[in-house]
């Protein structure tokens, strides 16, 4: 695509500039944004790519391509804005717009820039993603050229099957091991942080001798002990392999692209309500105050409204994004927070309640800054709020076969809800041993969340695609139901074991023999 082609007509180059203004003097604190227009053609083959106007060469992309255009052709979906975590910000306008849907579009992406260049969780995203997004289908098709075709989409596809095995707070937290603490050379003193500073006289209360042997005797023990491979469980399944599995030079190349590019990816899907509510609690307000004329009233407010409306049995992120906000909002310009409000049990003086602070504004930019998703929910989801908005959780009744209600109690909702958020919803999956049974095998570990199981169906598929990567034999243990399982495939079958003690290497009860 040329610049020349889709760059912004000089109304829209001046509207541009007006909201802008409008969003800065909210307080709104954003990246040089950039706007290209485009036919529907071009902006669904760039939705297709994730938003970015070139990426590797993969099949899955023409098949979003498909499914974008399809939609579009039904009636059934329309691409209205995309925007990209990118230093500058680049956004992208359809060209058969209306003049208020761009107006609006513009609006909801001033704040998504603002939102991406201040919450915590993009600090530390790659700014330059679209040069790297680049260079990365480059690095591909250099492979393709001295590989084959046939062989580089197998091992993309053996890949992208396992995307999800990453540590999605790689980027924020730095896991280390719980042995931080360390013996001196002499090997009979704790250092610190085991010992705490402190004054002389306070010493035996800051620092107890029988804590400190305790803990002494605890990490001798530890250091005494065989070495674990890894040393602690593993979180991010991807790196334990990239740098520990045989590959070749080249897919070590794909399997970090594909890594990296899940990584990168990551805070968008934590922080999915906040982001969207956040976008569209600022275009309502740009719009509404500063940008509507009278004439667009009646199709602002049908664009708007068919952004907020939920689905039947779906959460609309935007919905509760914004809706949350404004809660806030009213809350904390109105004083309905902390210990007094909360320990009021006078119905009338709680629906009076109003001390005139004024601190909405300053508190929901905060909100902005360090939360995602799920502490969002846990946070400022309330009772009043849930009643308000008719909110409720639905489960499977396993008799009728059907989606019933399955309460409208408030600790139930918030539960279903951040079960759905957590790890986007996805199992959590840990490298346990890294040389299981001393033959160099690969042991993961399930970890269940709620009532968040593991498919084994799609459990099997993966443990193909790591037996592709690892070259030994690959076990999962997971809970079937109650039943402590552990699922193996050794590159030509899959067996099922149930395990009375997990330590304990049980017989194979099951052998699923691997199709091909």
């Amino acid at each position: 695509m040329s610049w020349k082609n889709h760059r912004l007509n000089p109304d829209l180059q001046c509207l541009q500039r007006e909201i802008e203004i409008y969003a800065s003097s909210y307080g709104l604190d954003f990246f040089p944004t950039i706007f290209e227009v485009l036919d529907y053609d071009e902006i669904t083959e760039v939705a297709a790519l994730g938003g970015f106007p070139m990426r590797y060469p993969h099949w899955r992309f023409g098949m979003e391509f498909d499914q974008f255009t399809k939609g579009y052709q039904y009636g059934l979906q329309k691409i209205y804005e995309m925007v990209i975590n990118n230093n500058p910000c680049y956004a992208y306008l359809l060209r058969s717009n209306p003049l208020v849907d761009q107006k609006l579009v513009m609006a909801h992406v001033y704040a998504h820039n603002d939102f991406f260049k201040n919450n915590c969780y993009f600090t530390h995203t790659n700014r330059n993603m679209i040069d790297q997004m680049a260079k990365n289908a480059n690095r591909i098709k250099e492979i393709i050229e001295t590989e084959g075709e046939n062989a580089v989409e197998s091992f993309i596809d053996c890949c992208l099957s396992l995307e999800n095995l990453i540590d999605i707070h790689s980027d924020v937290i730095q896991r280390g091991s719980i042995d931080d603490f360390e013996l001196d050379k002499a090997g009979d003193e704790i250092s610190s942080p085991g010992r705490l500073p402190s004054k002389a006289y306070l010493d035996p209360f800051v620092n107890p001798p029988e804590l400190l042997k305790s803990e002494f005797d605890y990490i001798k023990q530890k250091q005494n002990r065989p070495k674990r491979f890894p040393e602690q469980p593993e979180r991010d399944v991807l790196l334990f392999l990239l740098n520990n599995a045989p590959l070749r030079r080249w897919q070590h190349d794909i399997l970090e692209i594909i890594r990296d590019e899940a990584c990168y990816f990551a805070p968008q899907g934590q922080t999915k309500i906040i982001n969207e509510g956040w976008a569209s609690y600022w275009h309502s307000i740009i719009m509404t105050r500063h940008c509507l004329d009278s004439s667009e009233l009646v199709d602002y407010a049908e664009r708007h409204s068919g952004a907020m409306a939920n689905a039947e049995g779906q959460l609309n992120p935007y919905k509760l994004g914004i809706e949350l906000f404004r809660d806030i909002e009213m809350r904390w310009n109105l004083g309905q927070f902390g210990k007094s409000w909360e320990e009021c049990n006078d119905r009338e003086k709680l629906s009076d309640w109003d001390q005139y602070l004024g601190l909405g504004q300053k508190k929901i930019f905060e909100v902005r800054r360090i939360h995602n998703d799920i502490t969002f929910i846990d946070e400022f989801l309330t009772p009043e709020f849930c009643h308000r908005h008719k909110l409720f959780s639905f489960g499977l009744n396993d008799e009728s076969g059907t989606y019933e209600v399955e309460s409208r109690e408030f600790p139930q909702i918030k539960q279903r809800l951040l079960f759905s958020l957590t790890n986007f919803g996805q199992p959590i999956i840990h490298v346990s041993d890294g040389n299981y049974l001393n033959r160099g095998e690969l042991y993961l570990t399930h970890r269940t969340i709620g009532s968040l199981g593991l498919r084994f169906d799609y459990a099997r598929i993966a443990l193909e695609n790591l037996n592709r990567i690892w070259q030994r034999p690959v076990h999962i243990e997971t809970m079937d139901g109650e039943t402590p399982t552990l699922l193996s495939f050794n590159g030509s079958e899959h067996t099922e074991t149930i395990l009375a003690d997990v330590s304990i290497k049980a017989k194979p009860q099951k052998i699923y023999r691997r199709e091909g």
